[in-house]
């Protein structure tokens, strides 16, 4: 069930959010973000690429806090409605990764830390 919710927030939830934007432009910013998972090619930066045992929340570099932060700033801020909307999906898949890591160590909010 844990992987179903992961990918479905990273892949099916997001049409949803796509309309919250602009219902008559769904497709363009589903597609927007969808390329917001190019955030984890930061992972082949890391030995090994895939550790499922491991949180990418504060371990990855495009997945740190500070990263998070300037994500939802620029969600917020941003003028240019591609800007927002890739910013958005960025903020957005920091936090379906930190449901995942909060799923997999059982809830325990220290994994966050």
């Amino acid at each position: 069930m844990q992987t179903f919710t992961h990918y479905f927030l990273h892949f099916g939830f997001i049409f949803f959010i796509a309309f919250l934007i602009d219902r008559n432009n769904i497709k363009q910013n589903y597609l927007i973000l969808l390329a917001s998972m190019l955030v984890d090619l930061d992972h082949l930066l890391a030995n090994p690429i895939f550790d499922p045992n491991r949180c990418s929340i504060n371990f990855h570099i495009l997945h740190t806090y500070w990263a998070w932060g300037l994500y939802f700033l620029v969600a917020i801020l941003a003028k240019n409605k591609m800007i927002k909307t890739f910013a958005i999906g960025l903020s957005f898949h920091l936090f379906t990764d930190a449901i995942d890591c909060l799923w997999s160590y059982n809830w325990d909010f220290k994994v966050l830390l």
